[in-house]
């Protein structure tokens, strides 16, 4: 397989795609499934399903991530904000605003990359893991390039944190547009910490009529960005123990989401999967089991901290499960997670 691989993942589905495969279950959202997916567009109603890139305030959630940080960019010596183009020429009567960020990427509403989440694995058959990502890309090389450009940061730049073969911007220029399933968790448990298993998953979705079909993009809506923009910007440690988390250990859940054939996963909260995980038997495993089956074996994209309550609620009360979805992350190169303006149409 283009010389990445021997030995692939068991559960995995590297190489079903083609050996060079960089989109995984991307490939899965046909013009068929934007047609299904226009065809829920009834009321011609949207609904934003991003949070605002300051939210969810502070670094309580993500010690590691924060919000951004917006500054005028610098023209001429001086701020380039409410900067009058008199004084370059006495003649001009133009006012300009101009401005730049210092963002992180995986702070608010965001997909993550194929190469967000890799694993030691043993992919040449030579007895000795190496760091791999989806359908054998390697660390280093293969999926890691050298580090672009960078102004201020708050953190080193170092050999290996861009990803290339497996960038964001390669779900950017698939230009992510199909049919959404909801799933109400919300619904069903409220704002109470439980782990959702597969059997859980499946009597809400049993009691809702909620049919999960090849190429969906499945949203769950746990509550947790009403709760966020409820505090305002200010957390606590809510943050910590509020709504719904898929159980990432509940082998039955991952072998439906293999079979189901969902080709993204989506939720309000913050890492889909409840993280820390529940403590598995054996001495050697993934800190984050979902994100391994989903982004490392199937090339399953994951979108974390999407604000799904308006369009929850709506359908909720309309009795209506599914819905037009758009949702294309920024087409940076390099990135292994990006902002997205997310839509929804109804």
């Amino acid at each position: 397989m283009a010389g990445r691989w021997k030995n692939r993942p068991e559960g995995s589905n590297w190489g079903d795609f083609g050996p060079d495969d960089q989109l995984g279950r991307l490939n899965l959202l046909t013009p068929e499934k934007v047609r299904q997916g226009i065809d829920e567009v009834r009321e011609g109603l949207t609904f934003s399903l991003s949070l605002p890139l300051d939210l969810p305030g502070g670094n309580l959630l993500n010690p590691r991530r924060h919000p951004p940080r917006l500054a005028a960019t610098v023209r001429e010596g001086r701020a380039n904000f409410l900067y009058p183009f008199a004084l370059e020429n006495p003649e001009h009567t133009d006012v300009v605003c101009d401005d730049t960020v210092l963002l992180t990427l995986q702070y608010s509403t965001q997909f993550d990359s194929l190469a967000h989440v890799g694993h030691m694995f043993d992919a040449d058959g030579d007895g000795a893991p190496e760091p791999v990502f989806y359908n054998g890309w390697r660390g280093g090389e293969d999926v890691l390039g050298p580090p672009a450009a960078h102004g201020e940061a708050e953190g080193p730049v170092v050999e290996g944190t861009q990803a290339r073969a497996l960038g964001i911007e390669n779900m950017a220029a698939k230009a992510v547009q199909g049919r959404g399933v909801m799933i109400d968790v919300e619904r069903h448990c409220g704002r109470a910490r439980e782990w959702i298993g597969y059997d859980s998953l499946m009597k809400i979705c049993d009691t809702d009529g909620v049919e999960v079909d090849t190429g969906d993009i499945v949203c769950l809506y746990t509550g947790f960005a009403d709760l966020l923009i409820e505090m305002n910007g200010a957390p606590d440690d809510r943050v910590h123990n509020s709504c719904a988390v898929l159980d990432g250990r509940d082998a039955k859940l991952l072998n439906w989401i293999t079979d189901s054939g969902l080709s993204i996963l989506i939720a309000d909260n913050y890492a889909v999967e409840g993280h820390p995980a529940r403590t598995p038997g054996d001495n050697h495993h993934a800190a984050l089991p979902l994100h391994e089956h989903c982004l490392f074996k199937l090339g399953i994209h994951l979108g974390e901290l999407f604000n799904l309550g308006e369009l929850g609620r709506w359908l909720r009360d309309h009795g209506r499960t599914r819905f037009l979805i758009t949702a294309s992350p920024l087409r940076l190169p390099g990135a292994v997670g990006s902002p997205v303006p997310a839509v929804a149409t109804v």
